[in-house]
Parts: structure tokens; sequence; C-alpha cells
């Protein structure tokens, strides 16, 4: 076992460690791509595809589907039909029963689909849902937590969806920001699920690794990790200025990786109870 590994096997079976999943945990039960979101929208607008600059993400697309439509509530009543998968998918998905078995205090999810709450039902694992300030009353000590730090499709308010969205949420002063702030400074954070090109998530580490270094106390900070499924030397360096350690799996499956990553962690936090 790697130094890493036990650090975070050990954090983990303590309860010190919360955990930040992605789109990566959704696509393992065939949830649609961001690409084939892009082409909803381009329907939906009478858009041609190819008109539209590659540059230009899902989310100003979205912006551009709030000007035309007057709101991106048809757009989520898409996305929450489509998203959603069968019980007997989420089931049988491998990723989401390691997940629920890790038992994370606290998982924060940028995915706005109900597969992870959907797991922690078939397991029978009592959680309290996070999407918005009034959710955070309700959150009970013993119990999981699972914030959608994105947004919620039971709360269009919420959704961090447009570009504008994604701009507000920069300022990282909305309600689930503090929370996450006071979440995660004094725990052990892992990120699975997340290629780390999202600008919104790599701003937020930056911010924590600079309140650590602002603070004067870096050397106490916990050990934060990033899952990747395969190595990539350049987040490895960036992150690493960072504070955040990069565990690297090996194959050309991510979902395949990710899954053996997380059996031997959890293999790894049993053997130490």
């Amino acid at each position: 076992m790697t130094s890493d590994l036990s650090a975070l096997a050990a954090a983990v079976r303590e309860r010190r460690a919360i955990l930040f999943a992605g789109a990566g945990l959704s696509m393992s039960v065939g949830l649609p791509s961001w690409s084939q979101l892009i082409e909803h929208m381009c329907h939906e607008l009478e858009l041609d595809p190819a008109c539209v600059p590659a540059e230009a993400g899902y989310q100003t697309l979205a912006e551009y589907y709030r000007l035309q439509k007057g709101s991106v509530g048809p757009l989520r009543s898409w996305m929450d039909r489509t998203w959603s998968v069968s019980e007997d998918r989420v089931r049988a998905s491998k990723v989401h029963e390691l997940v629920v078995g890790l038992e994370f205090p606290i998982v924060y999810t940028t995915n706005y689909d109900n597969n992870l709450e959907t797991a922690y039902q078939l397991y029978g694992r009592e959680f309290v849902k996070i999407a918005n300030a009034r959710d955070v009353a309700r959150a009970t000590e013993g119990v999981a937590q699972i914030v959608k730090f994105h947004g919620d499709f039971e709360d269009d308010q919420s959704l961090v969806l447009a570009e504008t969205d994604y701009f507000n949420r920069l300022n990282f002063a909305s309600p689930l920001d503090v929370k996450f702030r006071a979440d995660a400074l004094g725990r052990t954070i892992l990120f699975i699920g997340y290629s780390m090109s999202d600008l919104n998530i790599r701003l937020l580490l930056h911010r924590l690794w600079e309140t650590w270094r602002l603070s004067g106390y870096e050397k106490s900070r916990p050990a934060s990790f990033v899952f990747m499924p395969r190595p990539n030397p350049v987040q490895e360096a960036v992150l690493g200025q960072w504070g955040i350690t990069v565990v690297t799996g090996e194959g050309d499956d991510p979902e395949a990786s990710l899954i053996a990553f997380l059996t031997e962690l959890k293999a790894a936090v049993d053997e130490g109870r």
C-alpha cells in the first residue's frame, strides 16, 4: 500500500474525510455526456451544432437558452427526465456501492441528478440532501449529508447551469460555498469523477490553499487528494503546488480504473478497523 493511500484510508476510517464527486460518477450509470446536452439545446433552439463555436461550452449555450426561452425550466425538465435512471441500474453500479460503503460523513457533488441519493436509499443508509440555505439547517449530527453543490433538479433556483450562474458562484459567497469552506478547512478531501478542467472547482481548490497559506499554519493543513484514471504530469504539478495529491489509476477505461481505486481504498479502510 502506498503512503498516500494509507493516509487517505486512515482519514476515511476516522471520519475525517469528505468526498467531492463529479460527472464521472453519474456517467458510470449511463447518463448523457455534456456533448449530448449541447446537441439537445441546439435542437430546441433550432441551431446548427456546427455553428456553435468550439470554445462555447454548455454553460454559454445554456445562457443563450435562458435568454431565448425566458428560463431554463424546460431544459431542467428534460435533464430531469433524461438523467434519471432505474433503481436497477444504480444497484448494478459498483462505483455507487463503493461510495456508499465508504461511509463518508459528507459527500459534495456537482451532479444535478438524484442517483447518489437513490444509492443511499437502496443500501439503507440514512442521509439528508442539502441544496440551499434552508437545507443546511436540516443537517443532523451523525447523518450523512449529500450536498448538491451545483444545485438539484427539485429546485430550479439552486441550479448552477448557465454562464451567469457560474460567474456568480466564482464569488464563493453563497451559503453552500460558506458551508464548504467550513467543512473542508479541517478535513481531508477526496475528489473523484473530475477531469479537473472545471474552472469553478480549480478556483475553489486554489482559494482553499490560499486560506491555509495566509493563516500561517499551512503545515497543519489536512492532506487532500484527486483521483485521476491515468497519469497526468501537468495536473500533478499544478495541483501539487496547491497541496493536492494526485492519485492515479491504470488502464484505458476510466470507470474500471475508478472502481479498482475505490475497491483498494475500501479494503485499506476495513483492514484498519
